[in-house]
């Protein structure tokens, strides 16, 4: 836990680069929930990394930029008891968002036309309907 922390094949974020916090947890606990710090808190400044390089920094600013706070993303668990655990899901949550954010973007679609049988099949399924729906009407009394 004390190493780097390995987001992507070619992302390794070194230790020193993320940020612990430690408070008290609200929930579970028991008798030790007023004195254990289990509550994890782990910042990691994006806009400062040397683990980023300049275009992954920029798509990582732009697709996390409502959750930065001035170009930091923090992650907080404190869904267990024990601190070490509340830091595993934490490193975890960190490098998921990050892997997230850094995944290239999907291929462009390409426009293409709807081929004529496609085009004749919805517009025959389309009358068949209508006629349907027309039988469900009140007779007409001519």
């Amino acid at each position: 836990m004390t190493g780097p922390l390995r987001v992507s094949h070619s992302v390794l974020v070194p230790a020193r680069e993320l940020k612990w916090r430690f408070s008290r947890s609200s929930g579970p606990g028991g008798q030790s929930v007023n004195t254990a710090d289990s509550r994890v808190e782990l910042s990691f400044d994006v806009q400062t990394s040397t683990a980023l390089g300049p275009v992954q920094r920029a798509r990582v600013l732009e697709r996390l930029g409502r959750r930065l706070v001035d170009g930091v993303l923090t992650v907080t668990s404190s869904e267990e008891r024990s601190q070490l655990r509340n830091r595993e899901i934490a490193l975890e949550r960190l490098a998921g968002i990050l892997s997230e954010a850094l995944a290239l973007p999907p291929p462009r679609r390409r426009a293409t036309r709807a081929t004529r049988g496609s085009v004749e099949r919805r517009l025959a399924d389309k009358k068949r309907r209508g006629r349907t729906k027309k039988l469900r009407g009140v007779p007409d009394d001519d």
